[in-house]
């Protein structure tokens, strides 16, 4: 399958690797066409990998995977252009982090309103899954890192989008156990979850951790 990844940072390289590993084609997207991260990914991801802008990524990718930073999805997706969003499934790892008054963050929009649901308002069109995160990068694409079970969220609008998004996390990815948060506004709560996430992070020292929903 041809697959876009948009953003060239720590998740966009985790998430490309691991879909070129597992025999798809896939492109980079980034500003600009000669982006040197992106370049640096190609060289070591191997003959299924490729950079090109967000535009060409969008473009060539059947599946869209939104790893850019919060800040500048908006930004990033329009230049990637609505035309070659249009009918695909989006799968949205963003978060609204605002780190303009240093650490811990907080969010630039939450509460009544979130970065899902305005990505699926500005591009509606596209099929916004929101999914992936809630953890950090490494576990997203190979939960088996932590022992024991632990859970993935998603939620989106479209059935069929997110009926893909659940065979990619758990075929693809290897993930057990996805529970499915409802419509888009889903994304508020999965966003929120990230504040607590980040703190979680600053007491114990390291990424590796990940949220469980124990059942009675």
């Amino acid at each position: 399958m041809n697959i876009a990844v948009l953003g060239t940072g720590v998740v966009g390289n985790a998430i490309g690797t691991k879909l070129a590993q597992l025999g798809h084609k896939v492109t980079m997207g980034s500003r600009t066409a000669n982006n040197e991260k992106a370049a640096a990914w190609v060289k070591t991801a191997g003959a299924n990998a490729s950079q090109g802008t967000f535009a060409d990524a969008a473009s060539f990718g059947e599946i869209i995977f939104n790893c850019t930073s919060g800040a500048g999805t908006l930004d990033a997706l329009k230049a990637a252009g609505a035309q070659n969003l249009k009918g695909k499934t989006l799968l949205d790892i963003s978060n609204p982090l605002d780190f303009s008054k240093g650490m811990p963050p907080t969010l630039f929009v939450c509460n009544t309103d979130s970065l899902g649901e305005q990505i699926q308002r500005a591009f509606p069109d596209a099929k916004v899954v929101k999914t992936l995160n809630t953890t950090n990068c490494n576990i997203m694409v190979n939960p088996s890192l932590l022992s024991g079970e632990h859970d993935m969220f998603l939620c989106g609008n479209d059935a069929t989008a997110k009926a893909q998004a659940l065979d990619i996390l758990k075929n693809w990815f290897g993930w057990k156990t996805v529970i499915d948060l409802g419509d888009i506004t889903g994304a508020r709560a999965m966003e929120m979850m990230v504040l607590s996430w980040v703190r979680l992070w600053g007491t114990l020292q390291t990424a590796n951790f990940n949220y469980k929903i124990v059942r009675q």
